[in-house]
């Protein structure tokens, strides 16, 4: 091929003669697999014939390509010979037909190596890709692999992908509290005015830099070639696993089952009735029990679960006749009594952090937070809703006018403002909004903002329309003004939380602060309508916890040296403890080799996905 190029300034005659000794070279190359073909198919025993047959196929495709290709050879060789053909298109069909001859794909095949084997043998640069620009060097990556489920992406990939887009937010959350705090030293006149523009410039070209980064973190997802298998394994996971809690909880003789009771009068809000019940569930699924769900009095429905939900079962309602045991009980119990998680001793392995052993291989290379993805599993389960309700929902999201691109923000107040959590003005919130919606606008286009904003409070709506009229803000103040303490605990406040959960979770970014349950059952949902979700949010205050959770426990891969009194000692492999993340870089935690509490750089570490053994349920 580098011949050709060195002729392409030479006459027609010599252009000729390139491409004829050309056309020799790719006939000897397609003779040379005729023959290797030729050879194996008479040592080949008679129960490879199919094989054969296959790579026979392979051949006759290729031959046929290579008959198009001379006949466009020798119309390239007509044309020079007339002077009718351009520079540039002869270079094009030049590089096409060097593409061709690179196929690793078309030319391993042909040759012998097993399809199961052709991934591990691509060129490393190959592996993966596709749908890439049209600019692509002689479009060989587009020659490589196509994304249709072909091959699978590994482990490696999967986390190291997922890594350098925590990395990528948590630098930026370095710089800016840095510059922020010199920022403000310099606005208290330690520092002249020329230094304080010269820090917000660096501010303004950091955030800019790092929602480019973000920008192209996505692009990579969408062309790495590996879209198609996510969709397929998450479906597939999530089928497997709905098709176990349905096996689970309609067993074929109710009388007879082993059953789990809970009940659902948990004296907390609905979040927080939402997440006892999947405790429930877990603890059930774990145990091989059908879970009984006693809902008849419930605070914010008299009439019960099933008049809002479908039952958690179709064919086994009750506990029956036999005796009822509190936990533990014994494996032969048939009616076992679960208390709420805080109560539960002793505590099983399988609580939340953990998910199945069966599962964590496939669930730690598809979701960037396997627990978040199991709890929305079963909440996928218990919130199908009635057909009223369903008819709520779509009328709700009508009225409302719902549309996407959409953020969900959830501002939190009433209760839960200086007791659980501390008071964010909405200008924190919004502060994020503007961010996502500038990331999507990084390449110059330009989209409708649009928030969907729920709220306990229906100052709060009001006061983010009065402040933010370039934004399409959809909330219901009312929804708010019956989710307010006092009258939180009616149908009609029921209806418009469960309103408020659907549509933040179906948003494209949620922004809200994970002290609230509600927030934090959202975002689990969220994982149900997305391959994975898990950077689908920004908590402004606490990070993802499941209460009553084991411990949560993340493992050293950077070491570290304290930098202050406050920091921790970190070698390669100790376990931290966390506690919390302090948006500013650092992340609060102990480490559980020293017992030492205190600050470490959050991008020092990485999630230790815990796991149980659970049930195979292999009648399902």
């Amino acid at each position: 091929m580098l011949l050709v190029r060195q002729l392409f300034g030479a006459s027609a005659n010599s252009w000729a003669r390139a491409l004829i000794v050309f056309v020799l070279a790719w006939a000897g190359l397609v003779y040379v697999f005729v023959v290797k073909l030729t050879n194996t198919q008479g040592q080949q025993a008679a129960g490879e014939s199919e094989l054969n047959a296959r790579r026979i196929s392979q051949a006759l495709q290729m031959l046929e390509h290579t008959r198009q290709r001379n006949e466009e050879l020798k119309q390239l060789i007509d044309e020079l010979m007339s002077d009718q053909l351009d520079k540039q298109s002869a270079l094009k069909l030049v590089q096409r037909l060097e593409n061709d001859a690179l196929n690793p794909k078309l030319a391993a095949e042909v040759a012998g190596p097993e399809p199961e084997s052709m991934f591990e043998s691509a060129p490393a640069d190959l592996r993966g890709w596709n749908n890439v620009p049209e600019a692509a060097p002689n479009d060989i990556l587009e020659a490589g692999v196509s994304d249709h489920g072909d091959f699978e992406p590994s482990l490696e990939y999967e986390f190291t992908r997922r890594r350098i887009q925590t990395n990528i937010a948590e630098i930026w959350n370095f710089f800016s509290s840095e510059l922020g705090k010199v920022r403000k030293a310099v606005a208290n006149g330690h520092a002249n005015a020329d230094l304080e523009e010269s820090i917000n410039q660096v501010l303004l070209q950091g955030a800019e830099h790092k929602r480019s980064l973000l920008s192209d973190m996505e692009r990579l997802r969408q062309s790495d070639g590996y879209e198609t298998w996510r969709h397929k394994e998450a479906r597939d996971l999530s089928d497997l696993v709905q098709r176990r809690l349905h096996y689970l909880q309609n067993p074929s003789d109710c009388q007879n089952a082993r059953k789990l009771v809970c009940k659902l009068n948990k004296g907390c809000g609905y979040g927080c009735q939402l997440h006892h019940v999947v405790y429930c569930f877990i603890v059930a699924y774990a145990t091989e029990r059908t879970l009984i769900l006693k809902s008849r009095g419930w605070r914010y429905h008299k009439g019960g679960w099933e008049e809002v939900f479908q039952s958690v079962s179709n064919s086994c309602h009750d506990a029956g006749t036999a005796n009822t045991y509190n936990w533990p009980g014994k494996p032969n119990t048939q009616v076992l009594v679960l208390p709420i998680i805080d109560s539960l001793m002793p505590r099983p392995p399988y609580l939340p952090l953990a998910v199945p052993e069966d599962l964590a291989p496939r669930l730690k290379r598809l979701h960037g937070d396997p627990i978040v993805w199991w709890v929305g599993q079963f909440l996928k389960y218990l919130l199908r809703p009635q057909s009223t309700t369903r008819d709520f929902l779509t009328a709700g999201m009508r009225n409302l006018g719902w549309e996407r691109p959409i953020v969900g923000v959830h501002v939190r107040r009433t209760d839960k403002v200086g007791t659980e959590a501390a008071c964010h003005s909405v200008e924190e919130y919004m502060t994020h909004v503007e961010d996502y919606y500038r990331t999507l606008e990084v390449n110059g286009s330009s989209v409708t903002r649009r928030i969907f904003l729920a709220s306990d409070d229906a100052q709060v709506i009001e006061e983010a329309r009065r402040k933010y009229p370039q934004y399409q803000i959809i909330g219901d103040p009312e929804v708010a003004r019956m989710a307010s303490v006092s009258t939180r605990y009616t149908d009609t406040a029921l209806n418009g939380i469960i309103l408020d959960i659907h549509l933040l979770s179906m948003s494209d970014h949620l922004v809200c602060t994970f002290s609230s349950q509600v927030c934090r059952v959202a975002y689990e949902i969220m994982q149900t309508m997305y391959p994975d979700a898990a950077h689908r949010f920004k908590s402004l205050d606490d990070i993802y916890y499941y209460g009553g959770q084991n411990a949560h426990n993340r493992r050293v891969v950077i070491a570290h040296k304290p930098r202050t009194h406050e920091d921790l000692q970190l070698r390669v492999g100790d376990l931290v403890s966390v506690a919390g993340n302090h948006w500013d870089g650092n992340s609060k935690g102990k480490n559980t080799r020293t017992n030492q509490g205190g600050l470490f750089p959050s991008f020092k570490v990485e999630e230790k996905v815990d796991t149980a053994k659970l049930p195979l349920y292999p009648g399902v």
